[in-house]
């Protein structure tokens, strides 16, 4: 009987050392997926990191529940975009030494774009606000956020500084290569005049020099009349060849575009992670797309 009492007593010693040292856990928490990316390479197992928005939810205009608020603001560290993405945080109370806006340090390389209301069907009607915001998609750029990443969390000491470091670096050249390739491989894309069904790729088009008219259509959905009406404007008016949709429409959609004459991509603009991708192979594997739709 001794025994048993003194086994039970190392077992529930354990048990609430467990339970001790996962409350201990820091959280870090992103407003998308490029940061939540980004912050799960420098950290490694050093932290959990919380990406909260909902699947099939824009993060630009997520409207955060109660529950999420109060997570959120016990976070160890709050990773912001900057440049006008996610309004909700403009909404709610959070610990302003907890906030860091990764893109602090390149608000010289915003591109301002016209102030533009429409709505979606998750989050109402929003105005974009005069900032183009996915930064992520130029990879120069994403890797001075990877830097402000890495400073606050070395800041914080949620890392080891040398750990840190050394992820920042290994990271640095994924995300170099990642630019060289697409350099590479949007060469050939460079001198087609190409559509977006949605403005979400200006960085994208001025590190490649790509050629971009955006249209504003619902993510994925197939478009009414009065949408084919303005794509036709727009080949007619630029010679288009190929369009971008930032999530998959259905089969009627590409047949609708395609017989307009038009080659259709998906390029997911990861405010979103792809599922079985990282960050860096989902925007691989689309620019592997794009690419090849400029070359048929």
């Amino acid at each position: 009987m001794p025994v048993l009492k003194h086994l039970l007593a190392v077992w529930l010693f354990l048990f609430a050392t467990a339970g001790a040292t996962a409350q201990e856990q820091p959280r870090v928490v992103a407003v998308n997926h490029p940061l939540q990316y980004f912050a799960e390479r420098l950290l490694g197992d050093d932290a959990d990191v919380v990406f909260p928005v909902p699947a099939g939810v824009d993060p630009s205009f997520w409207r955060p529940a109660i529950a999420d608020i109060s997570m959120i603001q016990s976070a160890d560290l709050i990773l912001l975009n900057g440049a006008g993405f996610a309004t909700w945080v403009d909404r709610v109370s959070l610990p302003r030494s907890k906030l860091v806006n990764t893109t602090a340090a390149i608000e010289d390389q915003f591109i301002v774009t016209e102030s533009i209301t429409h709505s979606h069907g998750d989050g109402g009607e929003h105005s974009h606000e005069g900032l183009a915001s996915y930064t992520w998609l130029d990879p120069a750029l994403a890797i001075a956020q990877a830097e402000a990443v890495a400073v606050a969390i070395t800041a914080r000491d949620l890392a080891s500084a040398e750990d840190v470091d050394a992820r920042l670096a290994a990271l640095r050249r994924d995300l170099e290569a990642l630019d060289a390739e697409t350099a590479g491989a949007l060469a050939g894309v460079a001198n087609i005049a190409i559509i977006t069904t949605h403005p979400r790729y200006e960085y994208l088009a001025r590190r490649y020099g790509l050629s971009v008219t955006a249209l504003e259509w619902e993510a994925g959905a197939t478009p009414d009349e009065a949408g084919l009406a303005a794509l036709r404007a727009i080949i007619e008016d630029k010679g288009a060849q190929v369009l971008i949709w930032e999530a998959q429409p259905s089969a009627a959609a590409f047949d609708m575009t395609g017989a307009l004459g038009l080659r259709n991509v998906v390029f997911p603009p990861l405010a979103h992670g792809v599922d079985g991708s990282s960050y860096i192979e989902a925007f691989a594997d689309a620019v592997s797309a794009l690419a090849g739709a400029g070359s048929e």
